[in-house]
């Protein structure tokens, strides 16, 4: 508690927004721990279905650079509770409304909505409640305590699940969940004051020298979509993992990940984000060969092992991508140019992604596992390739 007086000054409403946080994290932990499954199981969704959902889902992504500029006269804080109501309406939705496609697909929109309008907002508040000099232990603070939320969230689905089964199950779970998110809405209401909005989360930016992080960011947008949309989903209508499992999947994932970071962080400093960017891609064709594949290489059970090995392989490797930020930080000239070029990066990612969705869910159908990850492996390999093209700073001065 000393750390966080420390951390932030004296007078803000930083235990509000992290409380706040906390339960918002938890919330979600146990509305990602059993959505895919939910969807299979109770929606009925298909391979083509989940794709047309992700496209709903990841839309507001997209639409958040126009959602700030046309409400860009609100306080950070304002905009931070309107998410809060809006991620509380979403979750209300899944509790409350039949399990039809197209209402849980509006039920998602709606949610993510709401996520997409704190995401900023969050960083944002944090930032501006830090003590000079320590806004990084702010955002740290933000992300350790998002994680610790949504990871006992999984882990509570795990033990649930492991239990009991039906829809009745999720239901209930997904009224608890709501009643977290109006939990996290009432301290986000205490939070006071009139924080200025991030002013490069509401604008494009675009300069020639950065042409290569923008096609980097639609390659690794590619391949990270298909396996955050059909990675699970393959487990679940191909090998028939229940929520419970799931569940525990994303729970290794996020451990493996918080330790996994910092030492990712140590090899791009030391070996050169250039180096990182092309070999993690390469590791990536290993990682959607055995998902493709694995069930005509090995027994049932084993494959599916081999899977989940490989899900967990994805999200450590994806933290790589920490290496096209480093990139655009040694490009830049300002740290506000770093804000507005990454902003940029992240929609352009979101532009890519739902298209993504979509036809993923159709390769799924129509031709099947085994080339949906090779079509994911050959993205893999088009970004390693263009990732050796690229130079820094120095190297295009010289």
């Amino acid at each position: 508690m000393n750390r966080l007086k420390d951390t932030f000054r004296e007078g803000t409403a930083y235990r509000y927004l992290l409380i706040s946080i906390l339960i918002t994290g938890l919330s979600y932990g146990l509305y990602k721990g059993m959505l895919d499954n939910f969807l299979a199981e109770i929606v009925r969704m298909g391979e083509m279905d989940r794709g047309v959902t992700e496209f709903f889902r990841e839309l507001p992504g997209i639409l958040l650079v126009l959602i700030l500029a046309v409400f860009y006269m609100m306080s950070a804080e304002t905009m931070y509770k309107a998410g809060a109501v809006i991620m509380l309406a979403g979750m209300a939705m899944h509790a409350l409304l039949p399990a039809d496609k197209a209402l849980v697909t509006l039920a998602i929109c709606v949610y993510s909505l709401g996520e997409h309008i704190q995401l900023g907002m969050k960083s944002t508040l944090m930032m501006g409640y830090a003590r000079e000099g320590r806004g990084g232990e702010a955002l740290g603070a933000q992300s350790a305590i998002s994680q610790i939320g949504t990871l006992a969230g999984y882990l509570v689905i795990v033990a649930a699940f492991t239990v009991l089964a039906g829809e009745g199950t999720y239901r209930a779970f997904f009224m608890l969940a709501a009643l977290l998110a109006a939990a996290s809405l009432f301290f986000s209401l205490r939070i006071k004051g009139r924080s200025e909005t991030d002013a490069t989360k509401r604008r494009f930016y675009f300069h020639k020298k950065y042409s290569k992080y923008y096609m980097l960011e639609m390659f690794y947008g590619a391949r990270k979509q298909v396996f955050l949309t059909f990675g699970p989903y393959v487990l679940i209508l191909f090998y028939g993992a229940n929520a419970a499992t799931v569940s525990l999947l994303f729970a290794v994932s996020a451990v493996a990940c918080f330790f996994a970071s910092p030492v990712v962080g140590r090899i791009i400093d030391r070996l050169g984000y250039k180096v990182v960017m092309v070999s993690d891609t390469l590791i990536l064709v290993i990682v959607c060969f055995f998902y493709g594949f694995a069930h005509h290489l090995f027994p049932r059970d084993m494959a599916f092992l081999i899977c989940c090995v490989n899900y967990v392989l994805d999200a450590v490797i994806s933290l790589a991508s920490m290496a096209a930020n480093v990139y655009v930080k040694d490009l830049s000239d300002s740290p506000e140019e770093v804000k507005a070029t990454i902003s940029t990066g992240v929609s352009i990612n979101h532009v890519i992604t739902i298209f993504i969705a979509l036809f993923g869910g159709y390769i799924w159908e129509t031709l099947g596992i085994e080339t949906l990850f090779v079509a994911s492996a050959v993205l893999g390999l088009c970004n390693s390739a263009y990732a050796a093209t690229i130079k820094s700073r120095r190297q295009m001065q010289v």
